[in-house]
């Protein structure tokens, strides 16, 4: 008899603008099903809202890369110390804490001035330059970087150096000597943000953890170093593919743009659907392995095994979504799993959802008679990346 081929990731997508059909397929068969990772390892889907919540809270559902019985792959060769996302409680409380006071919601609120700021003057430069232009490039990948800087106190004289460096550790089909190469210019730099935290102890996020936990031992130098690296790969990607998707989003819906034109109070809740709607880090995101045997419907997962979290799936599930196709900015959908659920609950959200608000109103509040500079068919998408966007939308006004 011949077995049918498990699915693989990244999987094809007939719309740019929803996950790849196979998710519903997998969905409506179970809600968890085997599958293969890009290097041919077998993985548990967790394709369902409900199993994906309970899996992302479950104690016996480990994040901790180096335990024994997960599988290693090539994807798992980077540092532990500072990399919290792949740690469990105790150890990933820790990290966590120390990032509360500089992420929380009051914080964030606080700095909504300086990332307005810094919006208006990547408007400001996009409006210089003129028509057309590619946005990805000139605003959605500019924004985000620059948020980072502020958030790090980067002076303005390195924007340029530490731009460029993000860049060119988000471009996946680059040479990976390069992608090296930047990495490590990037862990230097924040090196010497660390040891300057002496002379500018409240300059920016880096300088004041250093001042503050460095002394007591609560951190190390690599430690916080690779907290700070974290932060930038997450930090980066993630919003700038959000902003582009967003806007790409709203202009195929004219009739939910012009809505939320004529009132910026539906903002905060367009976003949160931007983000249900396309999840866009996905299967990279939410990566477990089962610490015990347990069982999630009728999948009998033993310990030792891979688990990912679909968040594109879970987010489109109709069982926690009415019409979960449909994108509807006045939706209720502050429950979605893009930023994951649980103790790992991303600890950016609130600095993501300032950004997007932020960055997605400036750009429509400026640009009334923004459009497409070409066909929706002829953009170029990043279908094999871990973070899915265009690689370019060029528009005009």
């Amino acid at each position: 008899m011949t077995q049918t081929p498990m699915p693989t990731f990244p999987m094809k997508r007939s719309c740019p603008l929803a996950p790849p059909d196979e998710y519903r397929r997998m969905r409506d068969t179970a809600p968890v099903v085997r599958a293969a990772l890009p290097n041919g390892a077998p993985v548990w889907a967790v394709t369902r809202y409900a199993e994906a919540r309970r899996i992302l809270s479950d104690p016996r559902i480990s994040s901790n890369t180096g335990r024994p019985e997960r599988p290693r792959g090539p994807d798992d060769d980077r540092p532990d110390d500072g990399f919290f996302v792949d740690l469990d409680p105790p150890e990933h409380s820790r990290f966590r804490r120390l990032l509360i006071p500089e992420l929380g919601a009051r914080p964030m609120a606080a700095m909504r001035p300086a990332i307005q700021s810094i919006a208006n003057r990547a408007m400001d430069e996009l409006l210089e330059a003129g028509p057309p232009a590619d946005l990805v490039a000139r605003y959605a990948r500019l924004v985000p970087a620059r948020v980072l800087c502020a958030l790090f106190g980067v002076p303005e004289a390195d924007h340029g150096f530490f731009e460029s460096r993000l860049r060119r550790l988000s471009v996946t089909s680059m040479d990976p000597s390069v992608a090296a190469q930047a990495s490590k210019d990037v862990r230097g730099y924040l090196r010497d943000l660390v040891g300057d935290a002496g002379n500018r102890p409240d300059d920016g996020m880096i300088r004041r953890l250093a001042a503050r936990h460095l002394p007591t031992g609560e951190l190390t130098t690599d430690e916080l170093v690779n907290m700070g690296f974290l932060m930038l790969l997450a930090g980066y990607d993630s919003p700038a593919n959000t902003i582009s998707l967003g806007v790409l989003t709203l202009l195929r819906h004219p009739a939910q743009l012009a809505a939320l034109r004529a009132d910026p109070g539906l903002l905060p809740g367009a976003v949160e659907e931007l983000l249900r709607f396309h999840s866009v880090q996905d299967w990279v995101s939410f990566d477990r392995v089962a610490a015990a045997d347990m069982e999630v419907g009728p999948a009998r997962i033993r310990a030792g095994d891979r688990l990912t979290v679909l968040a594109a799936s879970a987010n489109r599930d109709e069982r926690a979504f009415e019409n979960p196709d449909a994108f509807d900015i006045r939706r209720q959908a502050r429950h979605h799993l893009a930023f994951g659920h649980g103790v790992h609950q991303c600890v950016g959200a609130n600095l993501a959802r300032a950004e997007l608000e932020t960055a997605v109103g400036t750009l429509l509040a400026r640009l009334p008679a923004l459009r497409l500079a070409v066909p929706f068919e002829e953009l170029p998408f990043a279908h094999d990346a871990p973070f899915f966007g265009p690689h370019e939308l060029p528009v005009t006004w």
